[in-house]
């Protein structure tokens, strides 16, 4: 069983910067691939990024270029650096471990 937590969420402005964090415990976290969705009002959950235990990345056409994640396997967290935001990433980001445990998500809204 793992609990997985995310915080970091808030409003910024287009073209702005936000890092958003995931915090998990209660697993062997250094063993799961770990990945971030979001979900926009009224769209289907999107799958945004993924880092493998050993560091490999991967990202949506979407947000290549612009997010960056990264993992502390000592610390069991992986982060996700957003820049130059776009209205359009306007969204609930949501932790998922291994494919299976997932947060409640952190509403990011990116707005003038």
């Amino acid at each position: 069983q793992v609990q997985v937590v995310e915080s970091g969420g808030g409003l910024v402005q287009p073209g702005g910067s936000l890092r958003l964090s995931c915090a998990a415990s209660g697993g062997s976290f250094n063993i799961y691939t770990m990945n971030w969705y979001r979900q926009a009002p009224g769209k289907q959950r999107d799958w945004v990024a993924s880092i493998t235990s050993g560091g490999y990345r991967d990202y949506a056409d979407s947000v290549k270029g612009r997010f960056t994640i990264s993992r502390d396997n000592a610390k069991n967290t992986v982060s996700l650096q957003m820049n130059s935001l776009k209205p359009e990433d306007t969204a609930v980001y949501y932790c998922n471990c291994g494919g299976r445990y997932w947060g409640k998500g952190t509403l990011v809204t990116v707005s003038s």
